[in-house]
């Protein structure tokens, strides 16, 4: 039986793989997120929170997010306040609120490639037009002179994903300044997914989050990546554009209306501890990179890749055989999911490697015994 729907989207393919795959493989070695922690050892970071928890009212919240929650999420900012913030059910849920409150038919979007798929696919149901921002395989950069060149008259935003999922890979600080240059002077939104922004392996590397630099940038970012606090749901847009936030709040009310109260403090306490947070993600993060870089070396009859210096993922490429089929084979004999780049409407030839979870050293190991 076929099915109409009002909105025609394309199936999200990377979450249908996770779906199919996520709960049933028995190791994974594709997740983007680092290893979670438990509402215990999140609550052990503020004496006497426990207890607050335990007192929770558990009503309806602000649809614009905890105040308190706001105020603390526009610390992370060098020039947000609290009014710049507006807080929505994980990073998802913003993504789809911008596409549909920014995009519309007629307008066109820019977006970084290789990508999360929802940063392209909304905005095409909405009906806009999308060009790819493609990275260079050899080292996953983009051009910004390839960036000016995709500029339309009737374009209306630019995407970017710094750190980037799933490459690893991180703009140079004057490259990051001439991209928001560039959105500046052709006066578009500059949406920028910045969930991964905290895990730069060193973090001198930071860079200035969109919001501090451009008035009609947004930053996005969650609890789900950095942190490694997937399972609060619990996400954000920040930028000084207060009309545009006005109309995505309105949006969200069609969607969620507003957070879980649970989910809203225990995200508090993430939010001010997220330094201690994103240390104990990145010692984690190295370690296990140092492992994935001498196993690639030791197979680069199969491997081409680029150590990344940012997030939790790397996308090497195969040299030979076809990225699904390697996937289907390595889960079907051993039980471990790796992700294939068609997943991200990338071809057939790389795979995402995750190398943030605790379990990362005997899986690469059970990896390396298949491939012998």
């Amino acid at each position: 039986m076929m099915y109409s729907f009002g909105m025609h989207i394309r199936p999200f393919s990377l979450e249908r793989y996770f779906a199919r795959h996520e709960f049933t493989a028995q190791r994974l070695l594709g997740s983007s997120d680092p290893e979670a922690m438990s509402v215990a050892d999140l609550l052990e970071m503020e004496p006497g929170a426990a207890a607050r928890l335990g007192e929770l009212w558990l009503g309806y919240t602000e649809s614009a997010g905890d105040p308190a929650l706001r105020r603390d999420i526009a610390g992370l900012y060098a020039t947000a306040a609290p009014e710049d913030i507006l807080v929505f059910t994980g990073a998802e849920e913003p993504i789809f609120a911008f596409m549909n409150v920014a995009l519309g038919p007629g307008d066109h979007l820019i977006a970084h490639s290789p990508g999360y798929q929802s940063h392209f696919e909304v905005a095409r149901a909405a009906g806009a037009e999308v060009s790819l921002w493609e990275g260079d395989p050899e080292h996953w950069a983009p051009d910004p002179a390839e960036l000016k060149r995709l500029l339309r008259p009737n374009t209306r935003a630019i995407l970017v994903c710094a750190p980037h999922n799933p490459t690893g890979f991180l703009f140079h600080r004057d490259d990051w300044l001439e991209v928001v240059a560039i959105a500046r002077g052709a006066g578009v939104w500059l949406f920028s997914d910045e969930v991964y922004r905290g895990l730069e392996h060193d973090p001198a590397d930071r860079l200035p989050a969109a919001c501090d630099l451009y008035e009609r940038a947004v930053s996005l970012n969650c609890l789900s990546k950095a942190c490694g606090l997937a399972g609060l749901r619990l996400g954000w847009v920040a930028s000084h554009d207060r009309y545009l936030l006005g109309e995505l709040a309105a949006f969200k009310d069609y969607l969620t209306i507003c957070t879980p109260a649970p989910s809203e403090f225990l995200g508090g306490i993430a939010v001010r501890h997220s330094e201690a947070l994103f240390a104990r993600s990145r010692y984690r993060l190295t370690a296990n990179l140092d492992l994935l870089q001498g196993f690639l070396e030791r197979r680069q009859d199969l491997f081409a890749w680029r150590r990344p210096v940012a997030g939790t993922t790397t996308f090497p490429r195969l040299r030979q055989g076809g990225a699904e089929a390697f996937c289907a084979a390595l889960l079907r004999d051993t039980g471990i999911m790796l992700v294939p780049s068609g997943r991200f409407d990338y071809g057939d030839a790389h795979l995402r490697f995750g190398y943030g979870r605790r379990d990362f050293p005997e899986v690469l190991d059970e990896l390396e015994r298949y491939l012998q």
